[in-house]
């Protein structure tokens, strides 16, 4: 009785359910249990069948399929290569300038040839989407005439790549200039007249912060771009000699680049109406086609003495230039 006593007395004598001898003993007996039944309960669960489907954690989303890695086109680092013949490369020619030069009129006649891949007008040479595929023995080339007047295009393409073959259709800068103007009065209705944009205070002196008249300031253009780039890289296509003469034009820049003739007098005959040489048969095209309506819109009237004005301030640039290319244009 003593014993049973002495179990049951305990707790009413005072001592807590976790005093008296061996308590240290009994005191972790729960804990094991219940880890011991947790650890029975995943194990069970682990095998396949023994678990209910709600009990089971899901299985983890198998990881995205990486994307294959576009083949990059050793002609043009970065270039992802098109699937299909040819590759893709960084245009080995550019028609870099000049804005109303005949700049447009030269990418089309040079798209006849077979051996030409021309992009279009926008400046996407660096754009991987755009570049268009060639075959071995074909040239890529794209033109932006505003390249020629950037300061920092000369570098960001010598620094693409030295060997870029580059051609600058040229125009009588007066000339030039009025059909500069001509196409933005077309567009702004509202402009001032010629004459008030090109000379300060009424026929002061030439404003050359006008871009109609800074853009034919070649030789002070080609300077900038000597320090890139030596001068048998260019060719100086006349854009008077592309209008009366297109197909001997078309031959030099054919030659320029290392292609046949291919391009000759057959491509072109000349639309009086529109006063420019059209083509007899356009690519991809059974008709003939001219260029696009904006191409020969007259040009507003200037007086006369604007005329002689600008000539004059045009000529020393100009002899200068002439020195340099080893071309007389026949401007003066």
């Amino acid at each position: 009785m003593a014993g049973s006593s002495g179990l049951g007395g305990g707790a009413r004598g005072g001592q807590g359910p976790g005093t008296g001898p061996g308590a240290a003993l009994r005191a972790p007996r729960a804990p094991l249990l219940l880890a011991a039944l947790l650890l029975g309960a995943y194990s069970l669960c682990a095998l396949p069948g023994r678990c209910p489907p709600a009990a089971r954690a899901p299985a983890p989303a198998p990881a995205p399929a990486e994307p294959p890695r576009a083949a990059r086109s050793p002609g043009a680092p970065g270039l992802p290569v098109a699937r299909g013949p040819g590759r893709r490369r960084f245009p080995q020619a550019l028609i870099v300038g000049v804005k109303k030069g005949g700049t447009r009129a030269l990418l089309e006649f040079l798209r006849l040839h077979p051996d030409v891949r021309a992009l279009g007008s926008e400046p996407h040479f660096f754009d991987s989407n755009l570049m268009p595929r060639t075959l071995d023995g074909q040239i890529t080339m794209e033109k932006t005439p505003s390249y020629f007047v950037t300061r920092e295009a000369p570098g960001r393409i010598h620094g693409m790549s030295p060997d870029t073959k580059l051609i600058v259709v040229v125009r009588n800068p007066v000339t030039r200039a009025i059909s500069d103007y001509a196409q933005t009065l077309s567009k702004t209705p509202g402009l001032p007249s010629f004459h008030a944009l090109a000379f300060r205070h009424g026929l002061g002196a030439v404003d050359t912060a006008w871009s109609a008249v800074r853009i034919g300031l070649y030789a002070q253009h080609l300077e900038h771009w000597l320090r890139y780039f030596p001068l048998s890289r260019f060719l100086f296509v006349s854009g008077e000699r592309l209008v009366s003469q297109p197909a001997a034009e078309l031959g030099r820049v054919q030659d320029f680049l290392g292609l046949r003739r291919v391009v000759t007098d057959k491509h072109f005959y000349f639309n009086a109406t529109k006063g420019f040489p059209c083509l007899r048969k356009a690519q991809g095209s059974r008709r003939p086609r001219c260029l696009g309506g904006s191409k020969g819109r007259p040009h507003p009237r200037v007086p006369e003495a604007v005329v002689r004005r600008l000539r004059d301030f045009y000529r020393p640039f100009n002899r200068k230039f002439y020195q340099m290319t080893g071309q007389d244009f026949g401007w003066d």
